[in-house]
This record gives C-alpha cells, sequence and structure tokens, in this order.
C-alpha cells in the first residue's frame, strides 16, 4: 500500500496530460474496440474523442465498468487482456479533475498510425445483405447466404464477421462451402436468406438454392466464421489455424441470430477475410462442452424461479492436447464461471475464471502461450445462474421456469432461453507448443 502512495504522490507532483499520461492507456485498452470496425458506438482515437468525454471515461474507469474484461487476471491471465491497473485509473482521475490537458502536441501520434496499430486491414472485405430489424422486443433468426467470388484459391488466417449493430446481433455461427470450378450452380443465383430455424444442411442449401440433388454438397468447413458480443478474431502464429477458400465459394450462416430490440433498426454486417500464402501446417481442431455439445449439464439446465442453481459439465481428455482458445457462453441468468482441467496425477490447470458474468462481453480468450493438458485429465466446467429479482439482467418479470428449451434441432438458441457451453480451440500436442507465443 505504501508503495501505491509514493507512487501516486510523486505523480502529483506534476501535471498528468494526454500526450504522456493517458494516451498509451486509451490506445492500448480502448482504441481497439472504439474504433472503425470495432464494437464500440464512438471512436477514442484522437484527443478531441477522448477530452470530450473525459468526465464518462474517469466514471467507468474508476468503477471498473470499462474496460470490459470479465475474466479475473489473479487466476488465469490471457494474451492481449484490456485491464486498467489501479494506478492508471488514478491518472485518468487526475487528468479530467485538472480539466483534461493535452500536453506537449509533439508527443501525439498521428491519427492514421493509431488506428493501424489497433485495426487490421482486411484483405477482402464480403457485405452481408443488409437486414431490417423491427423493434417489437422478439428474437430473430435467419439462414443467410453468403457467395464470394475472388480470381483464384486462397489460404485464409482468419475469418472475423463485424456486426453492423452490435447492440442487437446475438450470435453468429457460420459455414464455409467451396465449390468445384465447374459446379453446376451459379451461387449468386435464388435467395439470400431464409427467416427459418432449419433442421438439417441440406434444408438449408435447399432454401438459398446451394447445392443440387444431383450433385455431391460442396466441401463444407465447419465453424468458418462465428461471433458472440465483444469477441474479435484471433490472428495465430504462421503455420497454425486457417483453411483454404476456393474461387467459387459461399459462407452459409446456419443461424444468425439477431436478440430482441426496442427500436426498427438496420443491420449491414461484414465478413472480413485476412489470406496467408502458406496452406496451414496444423490445422485447428474444436470441441465443445455442455449445451449441444460432448457432455451432459449435471442437474440438467433447468432454472426454477427464485433461485440460484450450480450446474456442471465435464470432459475426459484422451490424448495430450495444446489448447489455444477458449470461449464460454452463456445467457442472461449466467452470475458466474469457473473452468479447470484436473491431471492424472490430481494437480490442478487454472482454465479460467469469469466472477460476474456478463452477456453483452463473451470473448474468445486466446492463452499467452499454448496450454498442455495431458491425456487422462478431466476438464470441469462449474456454472452458477442466478433466476431471481437480483438479476437486473432477468427476462423475466417476475422470474419463471428458464432452460434448455429443447427444440428438432438441438438446444433453443433464444436470448430468453438459457444455455451452457464451453467451446476450446486446440491442437494435438507437439513437444514445444508451450513455448510458442500467441501474444
Amino acid at each position: 500500500m505504501l508503495s501505491i502512495v509514493l507512487w501516486v504522490s510523486c505523480q502529483n507532483s506534476q501535471e498528468v496530460t494526454f500526450t504522456e499520461h493517458i494516451a498509451p492507456i486509451i490506445h492500448n485498452n480502448c482504441t481497439p474496440c472504439h474504433s472503425p470496425g470495432g464494437g464500440g458506438p464512438f471512436s477514442m482515437i484522437t484527443y478531441q474523442d477522448v477530452a470530450k468525454r473525459s468526465k464518462m471515461v474517469a466514471h467507468v474507469t474508476k468503477i471498473k465498468y470499462m474496460p470490459p474484461w470479465p475474466a479475473d487476471p489473479h487466476y488465469v491471465e490471457f494474451a492481449n487482456q484490456k485491464r486498467i491497473s489501479d494506478e492508471e485509473i488514478e491518472l485518468i482521475q487526475q487528468w479530467h479533475k485538472a480539466g483534461a490537458p493535452i500536453g506537449d502536441t509533439s508527443l501525439l501520434p498521428k491519427k492514421s498510425d493509431v488506428v493501424m496499430k489497433n485495426t487490421k486491414t482486411p484483405d477482402l472485405v464480403v457485405k452481408l445483405k443488409p437486414v431490417q430489424i423491427r423493434g417489437n422486443h422478439r428474437d430473430r433468426f435467419f439462414v443467410m447466404k453468403v457467395p464470394v467470388e475472388i480470381p483464384e484459391n486462397k489460404f485464409v488466417r482468419m475469418i472475423e464477421f463485424i456486426p453492423g449493430q452490435p447492440n442487437v446481433v446475438h450470435h453468429v455461427n457460420g459455414h464455409l462451402l467451396n465449390y468445384a470450378d465447374n459446379y453446376p450452380i451459379d451461387i449468386f443465383e435464388g435467395e439470400t436468406l431464409a427467416d427459418i430455424e432449419s433442421n438439417t444442411f441440406e434444408t438449408e442449401f435447399e432454401a438459398l438454392n446451394l447445392y443440387t440433388q444431383n450433385e455431391a454438397l460442396p466441401n463444407r468447413i465447419h465453424s468458418a466464421v462465428n461471433y458472440l458480443p465483444g469477441a474479435r478474431g484471433v490472428f495465430y502464429p504462421d503455420g497454425i489455424g486457417g483453411f483454404q477458400i476456393n474461387k467459387k465459394s459461399a459462407f452459409v450462416l446456419k443461424d444468425i441470430h439477431y436478440g430482441p430490440s426496442d427500436i426498427d433498426t438496420l443491420d449491414e454486417s461484414e465478413i472480413h477475410l485476412y489470406f496467408s500464402e502458406k496452406a496451414p501446417l496444423r490445422p485447428i481442431k474444436e470441441t465443445m462442452l455442455g449445451t449441444n455439445g460432448i457432455s451432459p449439464i449435471v442437474p440438467p439446465l433447468v432454472i426454477p424461479p427464485n433461485k440460484i442453481t450450480t450446474h456442471r459439465t465435464q470432459a475426459f481428455i484422451s490424448e495430450d492436447i495444446s489448447i489455444l482458445t477458449i470461449n464460454p457462453h452463456m445467457h442472461l441468468l449466467g452470475k458466474s464461471l469457473k473452468a479447470f482441467a484436473v491431471k492424472p496425477n490430481g494437480d490442478t490447470i487454472p482454465l479460467i475464471h469469469i466472477p460476474k458474468w456478463d452477456f453483452r462481453w463473451q470473448y474468445f480468450y486466446t492463452y499467452k502461450t499454448m496450454l498442455k493438458i495431458p491425456r487422462g485429465s478431466t476438464i470441469y466446467v462449474d456454472a452458477i445462474f442466478d433466476n431471481t429479482v437480483d438479476n437486473p439482467n432477468n427476462p423475466n418479470k417476475p422470474p419463471k421456469a428458464v432452460g434448455e428449451r429443447l427444440t428438432l434441432g438441438g438446444a433453443s438458441m433464444r436470448t430468453t432461453d438459457e444455455m451452457l457451453q464451453f467451446i476450446i480451440s486446440y491442437l494435438p500436442y507437439q513437444k514445444g507448443d508451450e513455448s510458442i507465443s500467441l501474444e
């Protein structure tokens, strides 16, 4: 405590300015979202962007509402995590109280340099068909065809979904269909949007004119593009992850889910593609625990009204694996989540702890280096759900029973139903994986 007091005291002896003290904090922690293509509702790049909001910035950082980083950094630290220290929060408070002085303007970076540092320039931008969302407080589910035509086959290093309306786009699950050059279909013909909840890939293909009955189904790359609130794509080291996209291809967004809205709005989302000159040497694998996954939830995910319940899902790991990224997922009744692995010798490997679940921020959490889970281990996911009036996010007033409302195609994905999923992106383990940086 003494060291912190002395540190703050030293800072009080000199003026806190934007150029010297505040800009690095903002550009490292806020600008990645608050910039073109980010999830933030406004930009925080220039001095003017930040200074006119200094009161708000001071408030939301003081109460630690921003930057949003739900994972407990004392349990596990992840790559590129957005978290402001107590000392940095104090600097922001001092700067605001002093009238938001700019400081030495010669130290200001160019706006273009800041944008380049915090954003990635895609090699190809594919615009989705605009979708009109009515403000009727109802969930909407679509299957969407997004045709793509490029001069030659390419290797894709990363695909990123950029929502046009981040406050309305609940989630996206999408696959990539690669067609042979002579496949007898025009991918640009037919409907591109179907307002249905389909049960099979063939139903989707028929609805959107994606295959012919006389030909084999096109090659499908599972989960090529996904999105959850707050999530951004992850660049892995060269040779890890990625796949090929053919000259003639189409994304089929198996479900694009718009959550309830109270105003009419138009969503104009995009898919950003980043190419690579090399074929992936180690394609990434994926598995999912819990809802629609490989492991049951115990007890079953049914939360009675006015109750706080605890549920667990677990999976046995039969081979040595290297985990790159994890993605926990719950809905509005989620309260907290902890995941860990127990090795055959009884040692525990912490995976993630989210002490206060926030439905609005569901990141793809990437480890600083690959995390080895030895074969014979068991991964446990423990989650707590709050179906009481004390939960401000509870969609039901008064509370009513909520759970996995099962449908023919799996569990319902409506915002007002509930889920518990834990998605793991991994590679079969190779010696030395623990030393490969994912920063």
